[in-house]
């Protein structure tokens, strides 16, 4: 039996659900009384955690962790911080300073990547530890996973965003024939994709969606544009932030990288991809139209947040520390999908490793070859995790006879 303190962390952007991995590692670990001595929390990820930046999660009222499921943001606080290999001695000081056994952290790629590498070098320097990471971004691109939890809450963000702006565009059509609405995700579509759930009726929005896993063809995104004003008299587009030319050059011109060498679209010394597609937009047809960017407002949406994302977020949770305790080190929690109708899931593993060196595009067969749209194989993948969406009305619009 290992015998020790654990110490949890956060890292990158945020999700509506984040929290609730941190409530179920948090709630599971002090059950584990025999293995797990005290509950640790590290403020700003590994970056705090080098700067002794730690609290005693122990301290917190019961009411408060489990309120943690709710509570939008990234409770512990989060950063960026790319771990070099001469800080990992350092690393494997503190680990030992607060006799930590059990290494959690709850992130994307790069969140893996870090585990992967601490765990690897400790078990290198003979120090036993057990890092397991939880999965989280609103990217869904992490590899070896169904999906991530938090992405189906923000896919329900930008479904609701886009069906409601939608039916202003399409009541305001006679002032304003377009709207480019942008989703964030730097190489993988699978949030600008969630829009599709918007689309009830065919003039419904979203009526072109730009993924990252296309190049961006100006021709072809002007006739497709130029065709479907000519039916409905208003075009909606949604895009991801990361869409690139054929070359791999962003629209949005940004050339900015963070600490990770990913491309900070919309950063200065660029512009925005919606921005970009306003501009075209209006100078090849004298439109009017609006471009509308979250940015980060779909991370952390707690008032959309769907229920089964926080039962799953927190199952993930919960599962790293049964895992950690067990004896099982190095992986990720990763959720298999069991069926879509009803929708089943299990939780799985997946090795850091593999994790931290591989992405999830979205497949060739969830992209519409013949125009700029998702296929309903994506939508029937799409649909379990998003969820119903309310619906509205319209008026039957039966022209007066006088």
């Amino acid at each position: 039996m290992l015998k020790g303190n654990a110490i949890l962390g956060q890292s990158g952007g945020p999700t509506s659900v984040i929290n609730a991995s941190l409530c179920g590692i948090i709630q599971e670990a002090q059950k584990q009384r025999e293995c797990i001595e005290n509950v640790l929390g590290m403020r700003y990820g590994i970056e705090g955690f080098m700067q002794n930046e730690v609290i005693d999660l122990g301290k917190e009222t019961p009411e408060t962790i489990e309120w943690l499921k709710t509570t939008p943001s990234s409770a512990l606080g989060s950063c960026r911080h790319k771990l070099k290999d001469a800080e990992l001695p350092f690393v494997l000081d503190q680990l030992k300073k607060y006799n930590i056994r059990y290494y959690f952290l709850i992130g994307g790629n790069d969140t893996m990547d870090t585990i992967h590498r601490v765990e690897q070098y400790c078990r290198e320097q003979g120090y036993e530890l057990r890092g397991v990471g939880v999965p989280k971004t609103v990217d869904n691109d992490l590899f070896a996973t169904d999906h991530t939890p938090g992405f189906a809450s923000a896919g329900r963000f930008v479904a609701m965003s886009v069906r409601q702006s939608g039916m202003l565009a399409r009541d305001m059509k006679r002032v304003d024939q377009f709207v480019v609405f942008q989703t964030v995700g730097r190489s993988a579509g699978w949030l600008p994709a969630a829009a599709a759930c918007a689309k009830k009726n065919d003039d419904d929005a979203p009526h072109i969606i730009l993924l990252p896993e296309r190049p961006f063809v100006r021709e072809q995104f002007l006739a497709e544009t130029k065709k479907t004003f000519d039916k409905y008299g208003w075009v909606s587009v949604v895009c991801g932030e990361g869409v690139c030319y054929a070359d791999g050059t962003p629209i949005s011109a940004s050339q900015t990288r963070d600490k990770f060498a990913n491309v900070e679209f919309g950063a200065m010394g660029g512009t925005s991809a919606a921005v970009f597609l306003h501009k075209i937009l209006s100078d090849e047809f004298g439109w009017r139209g609006e471009f509308q960017i979250c940015e980060s407002l779909s991370m952390c949406a707690a008032d959309r947040a769907v229920q089964q994302d926080i039962d799953e977020a927190w199952a993930c949770g919960q599962q790293a520390v049964k895992l950690a305790v067990a004896g099982t080190s190095g992986v990720m929690v990763s959720i298999v999908r069991e069926s879509n109708s009803p929708y089943k899931y299990s939780l799985g593993t997946a090795s850091l490793s593999e994790v931290a060196n591989g992405e999830k595009p979205m497949p060739d067969g969830y992209i519409d070859s013949e125009r700029l749209f998702v296929t309903e194989a994506c939508l029937e993948y799409l649909r379990p995790l998003i969820g119903e969406l309310p619906d509205y009305v319209r008026f039957d619009a039966v022209p007066y006879q006088p």
